[in-house]
C-alpha cells in the first residue's frame, strides 16, 4: 500500500495528482504561461505561471490528505525533459514536501510518462510497435526516447534535429507512434507509411502513479539534496565555466 503526491510541471500544463494504492484521489491542473510569445498572443488574459499554481495545487492536495487524515509515503517529480522553469519549480515544491514531511522522492521521466496514457488508452495495435514521446525544443529539434509497448527503452533519450531518415531504421521495420508536445509538428517531414501520429497526449500528474509506485516498492528514491531534473542537469553543462 502506498499514497504518493505527484507533481507534473514539465510543459505548459501544471499539474498536482495523489494516489493511494493505484487509484487517484485527488487531482488538479491548469495550463500556465511558460513565457512564449504564442501563448501570449494565443490568450486573451494572462495565465498564471508554473510556481504560482504548483504552490497553490500542492498546498490544496496537502490540505486533502490533511482532511482526510491520509499519511504520504513519497512525493513523485516528473523529472524532465521539458520546460526548465516549470522543472526548476516542480522540483523545488517536491523537494520542500519531502524536507517538511520526512519524505522520500520518486522521479519520473517525462518521456516515459507520456506512454502511460497512450497504453492505458490501448491507442497501439500492433504487438511489435515502439513508441516515440516527444518533448518539444525549438524549430525541428525534440527530446525523444524510443520505447517498445513494455515500457522496455529501445533507443535512449537524444536531442533530435528531425529529417526525414532520423527514425527511418525502426520505421522500415514496424510501427512506430510519435507524440507529445513535439510530435505534430514532425510527422510532414518523418513522412513514412509506419509513423502514427497520437495527438493530444500530454504529461500529467494522475498518469505518473503507475511508475511511480513500481519506483516505490523498488525502493528506486532520488537523494533529496543533490536530486536535478534532466533539463537543468543539461542546462548547468553547456553553461561557460566562468558562469557556474
Amino acid at each position: 500500500m502506498s499514497t504518493i503526491l505527484h507533481i507534473e510541471t514539465s510543459t505548459d500544463v501544471c499539474s498536482v495528482a495523489v494516489s493511494q494504492d493505484g487509484k487517484c484521489i485527488f487531482e488538479r491542473e491548469e495550463r500556465v504561461d511558460i513565457g512564449s510569445k504564442e501563448h501570449a498572443a494565443a490568450e486573451q488574459k494572462p495565465r498564471r505561471g508554473s510556481a504560482v499554481m504548483a504552490g497553490v495545487f500542492v498546498d490544496e492536495a496537502l490540505t486533502f490528505t490533511d482532511q482526510h487524515l491520509i499519511d504520504l509515503d513519497a512525493v513523485a517529480v516528473s523529472s524532465g525533459p521539458g520546460s526548465y522553469t516549470g522543472l526548476r519549480v516542480g522540483t523545488s515544491m517536491a523537494k520542500g514536501v519531502c524536507y517538511g514531511q520526512g519524505l522520500p522522492l520518486i522521479s519520473v521521466p517525462t518521456l516515459e510518462l507520456l506512454c502511460v496514457p497512450v497504453l492505458l488508452a490501448e491507442k497501439v495495435k500492433e504487438e511489435n510497435a515502439l513508441l516515440c514521446p516527444m518533448i518539444d525544443a525549438r524549430r525541428m529539434e525534440v527530446y525523444a526516447q524510443l520505447y517498445d509497448r513494455s515500457l522496455h527503452e529501445v533507443r535512449a533519450i537524444q536531442a533530435d534535429v528531425v529529417d526525414a531518415d532520423t527514425y527511418r531504421e525502426w520505421l522500415d521495420e514496424r510501427p512506430v507512434y510519435f507524440f507529445g508536445n513535439g510530435a505534430a509538428k514532425c510527422m510532414d517531414t518523418i513522412n513514412h507509411p509506419n509513423a502514427r501520429l497520437i495527438e493530444g497526449v500530454e504529461p500529467l500528474a494522475r498518469w505518473m502513479f503507475p511508475l511511480a509506485e513500481r519506483r516505490f516498492f523498488q525502493e528506486k528514491f532520488e537523494d533529496v539534496a543533490y536530486f536535478v531534473p534532466f533539463y537543468l542537469k543539461d542546462f548547468v553543462a553547456k553553461q561557460p565555466k566562468k558562469l557556474l
